[in-house]
């Protein structure tokens, strides 16, 4: 999507903001022993009060109203009867449609207590995420956003995952200018365009380059014993700097 006027940021303002606080309110209750599915109830009715509408649901039918991952399962994981352990480490993704505008957002979340790989791949995810963010103009070649997130990554000695992608996003949950790969690749010689709407969401991980599909037909997974963070943000790119759509002003008690 490419933005044409004010009521358009306004209303992926709005998605996104309750994308971002369902995620919050589903972290406030991350605990060891509830499951993911519980999890998944509270985004459910969350979204609902909100007036929202789960968009894995909607665009893929998706049998989940979000996506819940856990340890080397790192994207996509369908929520069920899992049981948070301590020590565990969580993805939760949230995407939703309100309006015709749709938001997208995810973070990693540990369940203390936690090694100091699982610390340390969280930050490293969350520092490329930001820098690439950072870095989003128009006019700005497609293969700057992956170089960024590579360097990052050699950075803190991590691997990206080379296929998990960012991708286009506004008014649909996967549009134009579709796959924006999180590694350069000098081939790719297209720009953003002012106004774009985009995610940023770097997969980051202390022995995996790639992801390779389960049993379910949705989960993704590495190999065990490998940790593995993503951050993400929906953006619009415009000449005075990104604005970042999912941003959350959530509290427990609403």
């Amino acid at each position: 999507m490419t933005i044409d006027s004010e009521d358009d940021i306004q209303g992926l303002q709005k998605i996104g903001r309750i994308c971002a606080n369902t995620m919050q309110h589903m972290a406030a209750h991350l605990e060891p022993g509830i499951t993911t599915r519980e999890l998944d109830d509270l985004g459910r009715v969350y979204l609902e009060r909100h007036g929202a509408r789960s968009a894995p649901e909607l665009t893929y039918d998706y049998p989940g109203a979000t996506c819940i991952s856990v340890n080397h399962c790192v994207a996509h994981g369908i929520p069920d009867d899992t049981v948070i352990q301590s020590g565990d480490m969580i993805n939760i993704d949230v995407s939703a449609e309100l309006d015709g505008y749709f938001g997208d957002t995810g973070a990693s979340f540990l369940a203390p207590p936690n090694s100091h790989e699982q610390h340390s791949v969280c930050k490293a995810a969350k520092k490329a995420r930001n820098k690439a963010i950072q870095s989003l103009r128009p006019g700005m070649r497609l293969n700057e956003i992956g170089k960024i997130i590579e360097k990052t990554a050699r950075k803190h000695n991590m691997r990206v995952v080379r296929n998990l992608s960012s991708h286009g996003v506004g008014r649909a949950l996967h549009e134009d200018p579709g796959q924006i790969l999180p590694y350069f690749e000098k081939s790719e010689t297209r720009k953003l365009d002012n106004g774009a709407v985009i995610t940023i969401e770097p997969f980051l991980s202390t022995g995996a380059d790639m992801v390779f599909d389960g049993d379910d037909g949705w989960s993704l997974y590495t190999d065990e014993g490998v940790y593995t963070a993503q951050y993400e943000h929906t953006v619009i790119v415009t000449r005075n700097g990104p604005i970042i759509t999912t941003h959350a002003d959530y509290q427990k008690a609403i």
